[in-house]
């Protein structure tokens, strides 16, 4: 592993690497596959502080990722709409990737939202800079 010191310089040269390479464009917003692990990551990190802030009883999860875009800065931002739906499961059950939606139609809901979220990866660390969801 580097050291801290040197973090910065790999950093640095990576990112200048990318871009001489043409594969990267520094400071541009870009297409993003919406498969591609680092959007998944962002996306589950967003629908996890929708779920903290929300007031509703149950979890929503993701239904499906709409569009995503990455911008390359000092991290990478990345922007995704995602259509989110209401599941099954209460806020005290931990395990919400296997939780069923709503199929009774008074208990069904749906929000699409447009979600920033900063992403440092080689820190590990994920910020939600924007939300904006509707009830869809």
């Amino acid at each position: 592993m580097a050291s801290p010191r040197r973090a910065p310089l790999l950093l640095l040269l990576t990112v200048l690497a990318m871009v001489l390479a043409g594969k990267r464009k520094l400071g541009g917003l870009e297409e993003a596959d919406v498969n591609e692990e680092g959007v998944q990551r962002a996306v589950d990190f967003a629908v996890s502080e929708y779920n903290k802030a929300s007031n509703d009883a149950y979890h929503s999860r993701a239904i499906q990722v709409l569009s995503a875009r990455k911008q390359i800065v000092a991290g990478i931002n990345y922007y995704v709409e995602v259509e989110l739906g209401r599941t099954t499961c209460t806020k005290s059950q931990p395990n919400l990737a296997d939780c069923p939606f709503h199929d009774q139609p008074h208990l069904m809901r749906k929000a699409l939202c447009s979600f920033q979220i900063y992403s440092v990866p080689w820190k590990g660390t994920h910020s939600l800079t924007k939300s904006s969801c509707k009830i869809a």
